[in-house]
């Protein structure tokens, strides 16, 4: 049987993406290792949302191609759709698949592999397509990709956002949708593989259903999902500000299962720097959108991206930024540095941050997203939470809440296992407690 090994770069989708990936090798009669095995063929699923994504994707490629000279090395993803000509002249790799090309990578390997064990060679395969003329949901073997106890369900391809520093539109195509049928299958063969929570996944997960005319939309994927039996809670990914409409906030609102989570990315507090970025919301929008879910939704953590040092940003605008994160009370900020990236319009703005000023401008925002969960964890100091139990050692266990906390406790329950804990001590990054009854949804 012969053996393939996958390793994953990048975002929540690329991993949804890989497991599905795998899932279509083993059909095909492949054993899934890991990285490190040995195997026949290595897989680099790649990320080029940054230069540091771009320079792992190679060094992996070159290991890979270093380590097993005799194996058949295979570039996917977002970079080898970006750049296909230069992975492929990484000598040893014999395949570049873009991001759109999965259904006919494991056919392009099998005659590969049947290739080098008749000792014929031959330079790099390339079958990246184009994927701006993608028009449907590219279906992959369901499995969906799991972290302990919550499984990733990707639902959604694609964006016509075309932010100005992004290169993700350029390289994952228009919006395709999933069925709603196929979704909620995947969710029930989820739920009885034991998993408690999905996570719904997209590269524009607010975009769901734009190619189905509107309807079905996010609202409607989302309480179907939270219907299956077995599923203790759903919870979104990312969704743009704009398309947190008030269909979905009612869902989130009037669903049990449903997480009183938003992730709603932010990038800058400066309208100015928003307007530069081509992100078509000020921030008066975004705080509208805030408040409209914590009227209607009452308890609910908002989590976001920020990015700093984009071309043009000065002290004030970044002092806009830190004034907005201040009045929102995140309960959790991803905050980056802003990554120059060839052939997106940010590139080639001018006035461009200085490479120090942005780490300075970084090192000060993430100094204040820790102020703000602390702050949104101490006010949980007294209460009793419910936890989704994901590892249980050492006499501990670890697990989140429906608002995307993470919680520690001494004891023990199983995995899968949702526990009543009452909340004794903050920190940044987590809480901790000690757990007072137990509580299991029906599976």
């Amino acid at each position: 049987m012969p053996r393939v090994a996958i390793a994953t770069l990048g975002c929540k989708v690329n991993q949804c993406d890989s497991e599905g990936l795998a899932e279509k090798f083993r059909e095909s009669g492949f054993d899934v290792v890991g990285f490190g095995d040995e195997a026949d063929v290595y897989v680099v699923n790649t990320c080029t949302v940054t230069a540091t994504g771009d320079k792992k994707s190679r060094q992996l490629l070159r290991r890979a191609v270093g380590a097993h000279p005799d194996a058949v090395v295979v570039a996917t993803g977002c970079y080898a759709q970006a750049s296909p000509d230069k992975l492929a002249a990484i000598e040893g790799v014999a395949l570049v698949s873009g991001s759109a090309d999965r259904s006919k990578l494991v056919d392009a390997v099998c005659r590969l592999l049947a290739a080098r064990d008749e000792g014929r060679q031959s330079p790099a395969m390339n079958i990246v397509t184009d994927v701006a003329a993608c028009r449907e949901y590219q279906e992959l073997p369901a499995s969906g990709w799991s972290e302990r106890t919550r499984a990733f369900l990707k639902i959604e391809d694609g964006c016509e956002n075309f932010c100005a520093y992004c290169k993700v539109p350029y390289v994952r195509g228009p919006v395709r949708s999933r069925r709603i049928d196929n979704v909620v299958a995947e969710a029930k063969a989820l739920a009885a593989r034991g998993y408690r929570e999905l996570v719904l996944t997209g590269i524009d997960l607010g975009a769901y259903g734009r190619d189905f005319g509107g309807s079905p939309d996010l609202a409607d994927v989302l309480a179907a999902c939270a219907s299956v039996d077995g599923v203790a809670r759903v919870r979104l990914s990312s969704v743009d500000p704009r398309d947190v409409k008030p269909s979905l906030i009612e869902v989130m609102a009037t669903t049990a299962e449903v997480c009183p989570h938003l992730h709603i990315p932010l990038q800058s507090g400066s309208d100015e720097v928003l307007r530069r970025m081509n992100r078509n919301y000020t921030r008066s929008d975004y705080l509208d959108v805030v408040e409209s879910a914590r009227r209607r939704i009452g308890r609910v953590a908002i989590t976001t991206d920020v990015i700093v040092g984009f071309p043009g940003e000065t002290d004030e605008d970044f002092e806009y930024t830190v004034e907005l994160a201040r009045a929102v009370g995140f309960a959790r900020m991803h905050v980056f540095a802003y990554s120059r990236r060839t052939g997106t319009p940010a590139a080639s703005m001018p006035d461009q941050v200085p490479e120090n000023v942005k780490q300075e401008r970084s090192a000060a925002l993430i100094r204040v997203g820790e102020e703000l969960s602390l702050s949104y964890h101490g006010a949980m100091v007294g209460s009793t939470v419910s936890v989704l139990v994901e590892q249980a050692q050492a006499g501990q266990i670890n697990g989140l809440t429906d608002d995307y906390v993470r919680v520690t406790a001494p004891g023990y329950m199983a995995p899968g296992e949702l526990v009543d804990i009452k909340i004794t001590r903050a920190m940044a990054g987590f809480v901790s407690g000690v757990m007072e009854t137990t509580k299991m949804k029906a599976r």
